[in-house]
């Protein structure tokens, strides 16, 4: 008969009662390199899928939140220092839980993102053979449903972009808006406009400040461009919308 309280005794619950499965986190990390985008895989130094690529991560602890876990598998499988790890921004992407997506056991994944600035180079640890950055275009197919994560945090980092002022932290600290834009097409693999970006910059509040009297020859025998600093805006009104060409449509 049902409790009419609604509570339950916790001395009925049997935890032996489910099958048990492993939890664990997925990372994709990015970053801007050398003016291509590129992506932290690691070389799997143990089966399953012992050689191939796939992205850092591993199972949680029993006494670990899945933030936490993701830190440390990324320190541990890249040989990233810890005090590196902590200044990154890791945003949850979402859940993967397809029974079938490890063959050891079921194992669900939390999955997390981020586009960070350039990182030192990372070499191999923990369960990773070796490590490093792969241009985004130049990678091959990865193990487990890797690559469905992976194209699932190129489109949220693409959508990041639209509504925050994240790519001036890939310029230098003064910039021409030819480098900023640049940030833009390589992350979202498009030409854009120039002076339809120049005007959506240049009047979004606070996105960017022009450095007084700052120019700098970029090429050619046009006049100097002016130089750019990042303003105190941290979110975009209004967005900065991709094209429509540039967006990923896979659910």
């Amino acid at each position: 008969m049902p409790d009419p309280t609604g509570k339950r005794d916790p001395g009925a619950y049997d935890p032996h009662a489910f099958p048990p499965f492993a939890v664990t986190v997925d990372l994709a990390v990015f970053t801007v390199r050398d003016g291509q985008l590129h992506v932290l895989l690691i070389e799997r130094g143990q089966d399953p899928y012992k050689g191939a690529w796939a992205l850092p991560g591993g199972f949680i602890l029993p006494r670990e939140s899945a933030g936490r876990a993701a830190r440390r598998e990324l320190a541990e499988e890249t040989g990233l220092s810890e005090t590196t790890v902590a200044a990154l921004h890791l945003e949850q992407l979402r859940t993967y839980s397809d029974p079938d997506r490890d063959p050891r056991m079921r194992v669900v994944s939390v999955a997390y993102a981020a586009l960070v600035p350039d990182l030192p180079e990372p070499h191999g640890g923990g369960d990773a053979a070796h490590a490093q950055w792969v241009p985004w275009a130049g990678h091959g197919p990865l193990a487990f449903d890797h690559d469905r994560i992976l194209a699932d945090a190129h489109d949220r980092i693409g959508a990041k972009l639209e509504y925050s002022c994240l790519a001036t932290a890939f310029c230098a600290p003064e910039f021409t808006l030819g480098e900023l834009r640049q940030v833009y097409e390589t992350v979202w693999g498009v030409e854009l406009d120039r002076p339809n970006f120049r005007r959506k910059v240049l009047t979004t509040p606070g996105f960017v400040e022009a450095v007084a009297g700052g120019a700098r020859l970029t090429g050619g025998r046009g006049k100097p461009a002016a130089l750019y600093r990042a303003g105190p805006a941290k979110a975009l009104h209004p967005p900065l919308l991709r094209p429509e060409g540039a967006r990923n449509d896979r659910e």
